[in-house]
């Protein structure tokens, strides 16, 4: 089940973030949070089928401990976290302490994206957000599959 791990980690009784249903529609959205759990940190999220080219709606996601740059030439770690529902995208507010990420989180910035292209250790993404405008990149390297950078190649 994709949304596994997501559910897994949470007390909905305690926290007001969405448990979230598939969703077969509403791709090609995104989201950047900004989260201010123990450190801060900003979620960049995707909304693409779970096997990217096939499956239900998730947003895939990752913590960007230094926000995702607004500037060509800059390069930031991305760390590869669990899926989240597509419900999250509008998600704002505080996850109350002893919980999961506990803290508040705000929507830095949402768009639309357009997927340019894609493998299995890359993507190629023209983001248009009221602040993030451009063609970017997400990499995956080193060992593992968390590790990944995002990093702005040309403004539109």
């Amino acid at each position: 089940m994709p949304l596994k791990a997501y559910q897994k980690k949470r007390k909905f009784a305690q926290t007001p973030e969405p448990q979230g249903a598939l969703k077969a529609k509403g791709a090609n959205r995104f989201v950047v949070h900004k989260h201010q759990a123990r450190n801060l940190h900003y979620d960049f999220r995707l909304a693409l089928p779970d096997q990217i080219k096939t499956g239900p709606l998730v947003l895939k996601s990752w913590a960007v401990p230094k926000g995702v740059p607004l500037k060509s030439g800059i390069k930031h770690l991305a760390v590869a976290v669990e899926d989240h529902p597509v419900d999250y995208i509008g998600f704002h507010g505080v996850i109350p302490k002893g919980n999961y990420g506990a803290g508040q989180v705000a929507i830095w910035d949402k768009g639309k994206f357009k997927l340019l292209d894609f493998g299995q250790n890359f993507f190629k993404l023209e983001l248009r957000g009221k602040k993030l405008k451009g063609r970017y990149v997400l990499t995956q390297f080193g060992q593992g599959k968390k590790n990944w950078l995002v990093f702005k190649v040309s403004s539109i």
